[in-house]
């Protein structure tokens, strides 16, 4: 499997960009106002790459493509396919969104960007090399940015997209810029040759930690770390819904694989360098985040200000990797990261899910007082609401409760017990205003409209499974995490 131009390596990568690409001739040529044979094409691709990643992972199918610039192991086909269900649960979830709204109206070029932004999260997952970091992260942001201002009517929107697209392009320098001072010192692009360049000790230290320092503010910045997280807010609330779920579930997946790939792949020899960096990213994360999201009125700025401070705790799990030189519970740390991750992606789908679920046309459920007496209006999905919100605050028995635990557990073992007194403190704060949207749902009298009761029933099928799942990964989380220490273990190098 080591063939430079090994191209059934690249399987899932060759159909999405065919597909995505025959998705926008098709919908060119089609006049249906709401697209259905575009979000059909798009469902089907997706179901059919998740099937393409699952026989490859099964199969063994791993190695190198294009000299290295491409990687394919475990731990890629793991990403990948939950990034194919997340994208997926996103269409299905803002598909009555974005007829109602006309924004598929003229031209379907939501489904489109959706597939090209996933594109660049693929490159983004296999990349080995800093060239192939830098092309998918670029794929995925132009499409993301373009997404956020697909409502050109909409002020809001457009202003929330020029904020993205400038502070994305300054992120996405700073990082390259990193990322050229790591290639001046080692003289290597790939994430191979620079680890073993460093692990010589024979280089000059000052740009490789300059280089370091880039690269860790770069990913801060994709990933909504404190204090790179000012984008977040502004981004999550002016754009339309169904892109805000676009653009906070899937692309979290990517970021934290580029971030494993650079730091625990490439540079791991300079981990006592850029693990105190992850820390004060980490307690920023916490402290902002948990404070800030208490002031909010919107629901989704609300969520935007949680997932600066869910980041922080993503970080903990990275910084625990490596204890004076020792990479003994390297593994489990990082997977307790891979497990958090997963289910605030998880969470995340159901929250902005509901809110979707939720609007109708001309009306956005996106303040607080939008979700008061929702229990008396639709208890279903007032369940999944609470489900959510607890999961979130890490409330036992639900899975961001052992999302936390984990991630916990992997900071005491490396000696890091002021850090986890501090994340338990705030995590306790943060548990006020996910308490508040659940008694607004639950014991506040309704204001204004009913609110309908979901857009279809395979919306409505879909957000059950995504309920329960947040209940039984809580219950029986043992083997996905056990999934997640496997990946981290056979595909990275520590």
């Amino acid at each position: 499997m080591q063939n430079s131009f090994n191209l059934a390596l690249l399987a899932p990568e060759i159909i999405l960009a065919v597909v995505a690409l025959a998705v926008l001739i098709i919908d060119a040529s089609g006049k249906s106002e709401t697209r259905r044979l575009t979000f059909g094409l798009s469902i089907a691709t997706l179901l059919l790459l998740t099937a393409v990643s699952a026989v490859q992972w099964s199969n063994g199918a791993q190695g190198e493509a294009f000299s290295g610039l491409f990687v394919t192991d475990s731990l890629s086909h793991f990403l990948k396919i939950l990034s194919y269900i997340a994208v997926a649960v996103t269409l299905i979830y803002g598909r009555s969104y974005v007829e109602q709204r006309d924004m598929v109206a003229r031209g379907g070029e939501y489904y489109t960007l959706a597939l090209l932004a996933l594109l660049g999260q693929m490159v983004m997952i296999s990349a080995g090399n800093l060239i192939t970091i830098y092309l998918g992260l670029e794929l995925m942001s132009l499409a993301l940015y373009a997404m956020v201002a697909l409502r050109r009517d909409d002020v809001q929107a457009t202003e929330a997209a020029m904020k993205y697209f400038v502070l994305g392009s300054l992120a996405s320098g700073v990082l390259l810029y990193g990322m050229s001072m790591i290639y001046g010192a080692t003289g290597d692009l790939s994430l191979e040759g620079i680890s073993l360049a460093i692990s010589t000790g024979n280089l000059e230290r000052l740009p490789l930690v300059f280089g370091v320092v880039f690269i860790v503010s770069g990913l801060a910045f994709k990933l909504a770390a404190a204090p790179f997280h000012m984008w977040a807010p502004d981004v999550y609330q002016g754009a339309p819904t169904a892109v805000t779920l676009v653009v906070g579930a899937a692309p979290k997946i990517a970021a934290f694989a580029i971030a494993l790939r650079l730091l625990v792949d490439g540079l791991h020899g300079l981990a006592m360098d850029w693990q105190p960096m992850l820390l004060v990213l980490a307690v920023a994360s916490l402290v902002i985040g948990n404070l800030a999201a208490i002031a909010q009125s919107n629901f989704k700025r609300m969520l935007a200000y949680s997932t600066i401070s869910h980041m922080g705790f993503v970080f903990l799990g990275m910084m625990a990797g490596v204890v004076d030189g020792s990479t003994e519970g390297a593994g489990t740390a990082y997977g307790a990261s891979l497990f958090y991750v997963i289910i605030y992606v998880l969470t995340t789908l159901s929250t902005f899910g509901l809110i979707l679920l939720l609007s109708r046309k001309g009306f956005e459920c996106e303040n607080l007082t939008d979700l008061k007496g929702l229990n008396r209006r639709n208890p279903v999905l007032a369940g999944i609401l609470l489900l959510s919100m607890f999961s979130l605050a890490g409330i036992p028995p639900l899975a961001g409760f052992y999302a936390k635990l984990v991630v916990l557990q992997a900071l005491i073992s490396a000696g890091y017990v002021w850090v986890a007194v501090v994340a338990v403190i705030f995590s306790l704060i943060g548990a006020f205003y996910y308490l508040r949207v659940v008694k607004m749902a639950y014991f506040d009298e309704p204001e204004g409209e009913a609110i309908p009761g979901g857009s279809g029933a395979l919306a409505n099928g879909v957000m059950s499974v995504n309920g329960l799942l947040v209940i039984g990964l809580g219950i029986l989380p043992g083997g996905l995490m056990a999934l997640c220490i496997s990946v981290i273990e056979n595909s990275l190098s520590f």
